[in-house]
């Protein structure tokens, strides 16, 4: 079975080949970006399975299938959630969210070797799916947080919140007044909670709030530092393949 990865970020790419490695299957290909894809779709023969990121650093991978006629079985793999995803369940073999887990991977493949077609063009309604990307549903992101302190329940504003960290197994909202709280949720749990203008996810241990941001400094190994407001208890650093997304999230 010929397998290929399409996918802007390498580190990312690399995972997924060596994840699907343990699973007896290699997928020696990996492409970066539309135009690298493109390329390589009309000089090579088209493989039985993409893994395809829909953002590429040069645009939606949707933008592949309008200059090719993709001849190949397609599972997704995104950030977004599923509440975005709706389009996707009777258009493609499968999906994966990032970060992606060894079980629905293999359940995945195993699904595409059940059931793919053979020998037939892609035939996902494109159209539907990027247009549910580009104008989301309209929905509610999380207002508050209800804390237990001692005997009392407290609550927190989502907009007095300046950052959420992940510390010993815990989770902890930071606040401008300069006091940690203990959630009772995990930094993957509030993924699709947070309003993603607002709270960006700097690194696997940190969520920072772009309205409490104070200074962004030059740090080693093309990462960024974060000075916010108030907080200070600890370094705040954007990881380095997380810098790109940074950037354009600020924007």
């Amino acid at each position: 079975m010929k397998v290929i990865i399409i996918e802007d970020e390498k580190p990312s790419a690399r995972r997924l080949q060596r994840m699907l490695k343990t699973i007896g299957i290699n997928a020696e290909i990996m492409l970066h970006s539309v135009e690298e894809a493109v390329n390589w779709f009309q000089n090579n023969t088209h493989p039985d399975l993409i893994f395809l990121d829909i953002q590429l650093s040069d645009g939606l991978s949707f933008e592949i299938f309008d200059a090719v006629d993709i001849k190949s079985a397609v599972i997704f793999t995104t950030a977004y959630d599923e509440y975005a995803l709706q389009a996707f369940k009777l258009n493609s073999i499968d999906y994966l969210l990032k970060p992606i887990d060894e079980d629905d991977l293999k359940i995945a493949v195993d699904k595409f070797k059940a059931h793919a077609p053979k020998n037939q063009s892609v035939t996902l309604d494109f159209n539907a799916i990027k247009n549910l990307l580009v104008n989301p549903i309209e929905r509610e992101y999380k207002k508050r947080f209800s804390i237990k302190v001692g005997q009392h329940l407290k609550l927190i504003n989502i907009e007095d919140i300046e950052c959420i960290y992940s510390e010993n197994k815990g989770t902890y909202a930071y606040t401008k007044e300069g006091r940690n709280y203990l959630l009772d949720a995990t930094l993957d749990q509030l993924e699709n909670e947070l309003e993603p203008n607002v709270f960006f996810r700097i690194s696997r241990k940190f969520y920072v709030n772009i309205n409490a941001i104070k200074d962004m400094v030059s740090y080693t190994n093309s990462r960024l530092q974060i000075k916010l407001n108030t907080f200070n208890e600890q370094d705040i650093i954007v990881s380095r393949e997380r810098v790109k997304d940074f950037k354009n999230w600020l924007e």
